[in-house]
């Protein structure tokens, strides 16, 4: 255990340090503006600052976790009330699990699943960074995970933080050639979300490829990739079965307008925002430049990520993401958070930020830690949606 907290303790708390600046200035902006105060609650709004952080997506996962789903096609647009189905069980499951445990209320314990769940992704995001360049920069990449226009959501009623520690551990996994271990949590990723199709996507074609090169035998290799996909394909199978339509779960991502579009929506969109006219689904002005700005930014990245020859799941994995990313109609400020996952993506700049001493470093993450509480959290939730 103190071998553990030795490894992981320096990561984790500049993690938590740099989001905890960030998550209160956040709340003292909601306080500031006021703003929630009229919106309705579930939709950006709330009596206190914090009912923010269960707004949106969230508050299907406190209906999920206190009520279950309820399965059923409801229309093809998004005026219709939308199927809580579309969410995926391990989030909402493990709110109500822990809310029976402690005692808290569901949102109490979405709050704290994320949190620390964001905790273990931080210790992930270092645990692959360390092993590709040095412990070091494993300890800067995970604040910079803190410090990302996505961020708002880590400490948040939503699946993320979940998914990125799920996802963060079976790349490592994959790296240091643990592959039991790394076919278990690209399954139970398969539960939590549909964009871990890229967990699943990466940990399957890596055991492949080692499967053929026969380095680590065929057994091992081989069970990860069958054992992979089988939370995601389970969950799918489960909703088509309550629905007796096998395309049932791809009905309801219909009804909630979020689908493949091959990035048609994506090209309409991006030269709207430069423009500044807005003329497209669910324009958000500033929280959209955001995104845009993101996408604007990716390929350099993408540069400076493949510069350093990264191991091939970690490759397959950010291309999956982002692939998911700009190929669907979905919510333009959305784009920030669906790339949050898309850690490696910072690695190439956690590297030379790691040569730096920490005199310097430090404020330097604080302050962008501080302005992650504006851009990564009041932005995301009051100017746009998460």
């Amino acid at each position: 255990m103190r071998h553990h907290a030795n490894r992981f303790g320096p990561a984790v708390g500049v993690y938590a340090t740099v989001k905890l600046s960030g998550f209160v200035f956040f709340m003292y902006l909601l306080h500031f503006s006021a703003e929630y105060r009229k919106k309705p609650l579930g939709n950006g709004g709330g009596a206190r600052p914090w009912d923010v952080l269960s707004t949106w997506d969230g508050a299907y996962y406190l209906d999920i976790a206190a009520k279950g789903y309820h399965p059923q096609v409801l229309g093809p647009g998004i005026e219709a009330v939308p199927n809580s189905s579309a969410f995926f069980p391990l989030y909402p499951g493990l709110m109500r699990g822990v809310s029976e445990v402690t005692g808290l209320g569901v949102y109490g314990a979405g709050i704290l699943v994320s949190v620390l769940a964001s905790l273990f992704a931080a210790a992930g995001i270092y645990a692959v960074v360390s092993l590709m360049s040095s412990p070091k920069a494993g300890v800067v990449a995970a604040g910079l995970w803190g410090l990302l226009p996505g961020s708002g959501v880590e400490w948040a009623v939503y699946t993320d933080s979940l998914f990125v520690a799920l996802a963060a551990w079976a790349c490592y996994c994959v790296m240091t050639r643990q592959w039991i271990p790394a076919g278990v949590l690209a399954l139970v990723s398969g539960f939590s979300r549909p964009t871990a199709a890229a967990v699943i996507g990466a940990v399957g074609l890596a055991a492949l490829i080692a499967l053929f090169q026969r380095k680590d035998g065929i057994a091992r290799p081989l069970t990860a990739m069958l054992i992979a996909p089988w939370g995601f394909i389970g969950y799918i199978l489960w909703v088509g079965y309550k629905m007796n339509d096998l395309g049932g779960y791809f009905k309801i991502q219909r009804a909630w307008e979020h689908y493949f579009d091959g990035g048609r929506f994506m090209l309409k969109a991006i030269p709207e925002i430069m423009i500044g006219r807005y003329h497209y689904l669910w324009a958000w002005g500033i929280a959209d430049l955001f995104s845009l700005m993101m996408l604007i930014v990716l390929p350099v990245l993408l540069i400076l990520f493949f510069r350093l020859r990264p191991p091939l799941v970690l490759v397959v994995f950010t291309l999956l993401t982002i692939a998911s990313t700009v190929t669907s109609q979905q919510i333009v400020s959305n784009v920030p958070r669906y790339l949050l996952p898309a850690f490696p993506l910072w690695i190439a700049l956690a590297i030379p930020l790691s040569r730096l001493k920490w005199t310097s470093l430090a404020p330097i993450l604080l302050i962008m830690g501080v302005a992650a509480g504006w851009y990564g959290g009041f932005v995301t939730f009051q100017l746009g949606t998460p």
